[in-house]
């Protein structure tokens, strides 16, 4: 087990700056989801810390080894880190034993029992003989997982996965990965853009825009107490309310709304990426973050403020509802979720539960 610190990486590609003094710091044994839109450096980082590409600033350390840095750089192969590209590429004319044993030294590939091992590991115990053509989307990607960690490394890094499978498959292959890499123990950083699968597989979820890491922390943590409006809006879904900081919270259209305790009083209403670095004055205008399923939809006689029904999403397990509140020069709309069948069309009321982010 390894640990992975990456501390001032700069990295500029065609003229321009993909990386730009990104930190980031992964704990032995433990796997952290790199999220972020695309063209925020997500693959630049997971191909820096391969070895694949050459850093102009900053170092990336795996066990507390220096394998890159503008001075130095430890070849990809030299590393103990192994990469997990996102569709597998398993060698077709070989068998799953053959695929799997083909990163341990020569002399071991034939007699050595760690490719029974890392099989029985990833959940395909006994498929040593068939060819990749043979097994499904899913247990390719387990086979490509277990080629890479049969010769141990120190760090694996996996680069969107689950991409490439159909979302009813993507959900039982990721949970069986983040199994077979905590029974392993080994270190891994998995980058993806999709938010269920960075919350869902991970210990650690690092959020990623241009070039810098905007939050680190824990799935619940990155969700429910976001750093930043930036992280707030990538990581689910988000309800934006014009709001004013008073003495019981925000003052906002769906009424007084308290702030989260979890951050400085009031740091998620100003309009931008960064905290302030004090709480704000009373009064100070802004914005209030909720997530929809903060909002309940009752009957129009009862309680909570007005609302009208613009329109809705059925999913099935739930669904998005989106409602106009009445009452100002530019009608504000908000979206709540709910479970079953969304209310039709018309008047309804909203409660508010919890806090503002």
């Amino acid at each position: 087990m390894s640990t992975l610190t990456v501390a001032g990486l700069e990295v500029t590609l065609g003229g321009r700056a993909v990386l730009r003094g990104l930190d980031l710091e992964v704990a032995s044994g433990r796997t952290t989801a790199v999220l972020g839109p695309s063209g925020c450096g997500k693959t630049t980082l997971l191909r820096t810390v391969a070895g694949f590409v050459h850093p102009d600033g900053g170092t990336v350390h795996v066990d507390g080894q220096v394998v890159a840095s503008p001075g130095r750089c430890v070849d990809a192969e030299r590393r103990g880190v192994a990469l997990v590209p996102q569709e597998g590429a398993l060698f077709p004319h070989l068998s799953v034993g053959e695929n799997v044993a083909f990163g341990l030294p020569r002399a071991a590939r034939r007699r050595s029992p760690r490719v029974a091992e890392v099989l029985e590991l990833v959940g395909l115990p006994g498929l040593e003989l068939r060819r990749p053509a043979e097994l499904s989307g899913g247990q390719q990607q387990r086979v490509a997982l277990a080629r890479a960690l049969a010769p141990e490394p120190r760090l694996v890094l996996l680069d969107e996965p689950f991409a490439a499978l159909d979302a009813g498959l993507r959900e039982s292959v990721r949970s069986q990965v983040r199994e077979a890499l905590a029974r392993s123990g080994t270190t891994a950083v998995v980058v993806t853009h999709d938010q269920d699968e960075a919350l869902s597989v991970a210990d650690a979820v690092a959020v990623l825009d241009d070039g810098r890491v905007l939050m680190h922390g824990s799935p619940e943590q990155v969700y429910a107490a976001p750093a930043a409006l930036r992280v707030a809006r990538f990581v689910g879904q988000c309800v934006e309310l014009p709001a004013t900081l008073c003495l019981q919270g925000a003052h906002t259209a769906l009424g007084v709304i308290p702030v989260g305790s979890t951050l400085p009083v009031g740091s998620t209403l100003p309009v931008g990426s960064t905290l302030p670095a004090a709480a704000p004055a009373l009064g100070t205008p802004g914005v209030a973050v909720l997530r929809p399923e903060q909002l309940s939809l009752l009957p129009a006689a009862g309680r909570g403020v007005r609302g009208e029904v613009v329109v809705s999403e059925y999913f099935g397990h739930d669904a998005l509802v989106r409602v106009r509140l009445p009452g100002s020069a530019q009608p504000l709309e908000v979206q709540a979720r709910t479970l079953g069948r969304p209310p039709a069309p018309g008047p309804v009321r909203l409660v508010v539960t919890g806090e503002a982010l």
